[in-house]
């Protein structure tokens, strides 16, 4: 064991963290309550409390203006990013089910950041390898169907600027990353874990945040 896996994350201590982070608006608020209320069996999928704060901070740190999400579902994460975006910023949401997204298409126009959202409901692989081949893209958040992550990654990274940030969410996958015998969505997160750590075109970091998060920064 490490001195750095000293700290075992409690219920008590990951209250006091969500209290010391920025607190959750009220749209933002209403929409996490409205996905487990009426998703019941699929709220799971919904990026962590603190992950909002955090993506927030990692747009407007990267001074984004053109961001790509992938794996939108009732777009709590989308919210967070385009409310930190400036008003004529973009964010194009990718996603294929037109139901789970009006949860967040309602939520967008309550916080009045729907205008800078451009929802596109299609497999995230058309929609990534139909837009522009130049680097473009300042903030992407991947955070879809486990097996296609390298496929996404891939799309994405030679449409990254220079110092385009790219964040990954379960990284570690319910911990199941570190079963050598892990089969199915566990498995394609080991391989991508392993191709980004190859991957020289990025400088990538990985942080027990919620589920695992990597960042990713094109060099």
């Amino acid at each position: 064991m490490t001195k750095g896996n000293s700290t075992k994350i409690t219920d008590e201590l990951y209250a006091y963290m969500l209290a010391h982070n920025p607190p959750l608006d009220a749209v933002q608020r209403e929409l996490v309550e409205t996905t487990y209320a009426r998703l019941p069996d699929h709220a799971g999928m919904q990026s962590a409390e603190e992950q909002a704060p955090l993506l927030a901070f990692l747009v407007r740190l990267a001074g984004a203006r053109h961001v790509v999400e992938v794996g939108t579902f009732t777009g709590f994460s989308a919210l967070a990013m385009a409310q930190a975006l400036p008003d004529d910023g973009r964010l194009i949401a990718c996603d294929i089910s037109e139901e789970w997204t009006a949860y967040g298409r309602e939520a967008w126009t309550k916080a009045g950041v729907a205008h800078k959202v451009d929802l596109r409901i299609a497999p995230a692989l058309d929609t990534l390898r139909a837009m522009p081949t130049e680097p473009h893209i300042d903030f992407a958040y991947l955070d879809a169907d486990k097996d296609n992550y390298i496929a996404y990654w891939e799309e994405l990274v030679p449409r990254m600027r220079q110092n385009g940030l790219i964040a990954v969410d379960n990284v570690l996958f319910h911990g199941a990353v570190v079963d050598p015998a892990a089969t199915g969505p566990a498995a394609g997160i080991q391989r991508f874990n392993e191709h980004v750590g190859r991957d020289e075109r990025m400088d990538s970091v990985m942080l027990i945040v919620a589920d695992g998060l990597t960042l990713s920064r094109k060099r």
